[in-house]
C-alpha cells in the first residue's frame, strides 16, 4: 500500500473478522466508567480497522481492558409508550440498548437509524458528544462491511448510549459569525469560567456565532459539514494545548455526523449541519484557549506515516483524531486546498506531542 495517498489510508473493508471479534469482545462491558468516562474502544477498534491497522486491535484493547467496566444493570424496559421518560436518564442506558435490539429486526438498522436521528439530534451534546461519535463509527462500520451481528448490536449500544446521555442545549443567543467555518470558530466567545467537567462547562455555553443558518440545500449541508470539520480539526494544530483531550471533540463530534449522513434520508442533512455547528462551536467555547500557539509544518510526512505514529503512541484521542484527519484530507484531496493535509497532518502530530502515551 502506498502510504503517501490518503485515500488509501482510510476505510479499508475489514476482511479479517478482527472488528467483529472485538466488538464482541466489548458488548460485555459497558458504555462507561466511573460513572462519567466514556469507554472509547469500540470506536478505536472501528478506526484502526478503517486504516488498516486490525493487527494491532487485540493488543490495544489488552492494554485498555483494566478501564473497562461490567454492562451495567438494568432498570425498567424502555417502551414505545414511554421512552420519553427515560430520554436522558443514564441509570436507564442497559434499558435503552435492550430497546433498541429489540426494535433492530423490525425496522432494520438504517429505518432505526432515520427514526431516532432526529429525536436524538438535539441532544448530541451529553456525554461529551461520545455517544453520537460511537454511532459515527458503528454507520461507517455497516456502509463499509455489511450488516453482521457485531456491528449491528454496536449500532444498538450506540444509539442506547446517546438515549441515555440525551442533553439538549437551549437558550443560546446568536452572534454575528463569519462566511467560513474558520472564521466563525475564530469568532466563538469563551466560556467565563473555565473550571469543572463538560457538563458544568455546557451549562455556561450561552452565546455561539451563527454559521451556516442559510443553508437548505442537502448537498450544500454536507459540503459546509465537511468544511467544518476541517477547520476544526485544522485549528486544533494551533489551539490545542488549551485541552489536548476535550478540544479533540470539536472535530470529531462533526466528523461522525458527516459520515452518517450517507446512511440517512436527505431531508435530516441540514438539521444535521446545524446541530454538529452548535457542538463544535460549543466544545470550542469551553476548551480552546485565546492565544494560538504556532505549529510547525510536519514536512514530508504522508497520511500513512501520521497513522502509523498515532497507533503507535496509542492515546484514543490521539486514534480518533488521526482518523477525522484522514477523512479531512480524503474530502479535500480534488479541491485547491494545497496545504489542507499538512495543517491536518500537523494537528494530530500536536495531539501526539501534547497526550500522554497509551501503555
Amino acid at each position: 500500500m502506498d502510504t503517501g495517498d490518503t485515500r488509501e489510508t482510510r476505510n479499508i473493508a475489514d476482511t479479517s473478522g478482527v472488528l467483529g471479534e472485538a466488538l464482541q469482545r466489548l458488548h460485555a462491558s459497558g458504555p462507561e466508567r466511573l460513572g462519567r468516562l466514556t469507554n472509547h474502544a469500540p470506536m478505536v477498534a472501528e478506526a484502526l480497522v478503517a486504516h488498516g491497522h486490525a493487527g494491532a486491535v487485540h493488543h490495544w484493547l489488552d492494554l485498555y481492558e483494566e478501564r473497562l467496566e461490567e454492562f451495567p444493570a438494568a432498570v425498567a424496559p424502555v417502551t414505545d409508550d414511554d421512552w420519553a421518560t427515560a430520554l436522558g436518564d443514564p441509570r436507564r442506558v442497559a434499558d435503552w440498548i435492550a430497546y433498541f435490539g429489540r426494535a433492530l429486526p423490525e425496522h432494520g438498522w438504517r429505518g432505526l437509524l432515520a427514526t431516532w436521528w432526529p429525536r436524538l439530534l438535539p441532544g448530541m451534546y451529553g456525554g461529551s458528544t461520545h455517544p453520537v461519535i460511537r454511532v459515527g463509527h458503528a454507520v461507517r462500520a455497516l456502509l463499509r462491511d455489511g450488516e453482521s451481528e457485531p456491528r449491528l448490536t454496536e449500532l444498538t449500544h450506540g444509539l442506547g448510549y446517546w438515549a441515555a446521555r440525551h442533553h439538549p442545549l437551549a437558550g443560546l443567543t446568536r452572534l454575528p459569525g463569519a462566511p467560513d467555518a474558520a472564521g466563525s470558530l475564530r469568532a466563538v466567545p469563551p466560556i467565563r469560567v473555565r473550571e469543572g467537567g463538560f457538563p458544568a462547562r455546557l451549562a455556561l455555553v450561552d452565546r455561539l456565532p451563527a454559521w451556516a443558518g442559510d443553508v437548505t440545500d442537502p448537498a450544500a449541508a454536507r459540503r459546509r459539514l465537511a468544511e467544518l470539520v476541517a477547520a476544526a480539526t485544522h485549528r486544533y494544530a494551533t489551539h490545542g494545548h488549551g485541552d489536548a483531550t476535550m478540544l479533540v471533540h470539536a472535530a470529531t463530534a462533526p466528523s461522525a455526523v458527516l459520515r452518517t449522513l450517507p446512511a440517512l434520508p436527505q431531508a435530516l442533512w441540514v438539521p444535521s449541519l446545524h446541530a454538529a455547528w452548535v457542538a463544535s462551536a460549543a466544545v470550542t467555547a469551553m476548551y480552546a484557549p485565546a492565544e494560538a500557539v504556532p505549529c510547525a509544518s510536519p514536512g514530508a510526512v504522508t497520511a500513512g506515516d501520521v497513522v502509523e505514529r498515532a497507533v503507535a503512541h496509542g492515546d484514543e484521542h490521539v486514534i480518533k483524531l488521526a482518523d477525522t484527519a484522514m477523512d479531512v484530507t480524503g474530502e479535500q484531496a480534488h479541491v485547491a486546498a494545497p496545504h489542507a493535509a499538512a495543517r491536518a497532518h500537523a494537528a494530530v502530530l500536536r495531539a501526539i506531542e501534547l497526550s500522554e502515551p497509551l501503555s
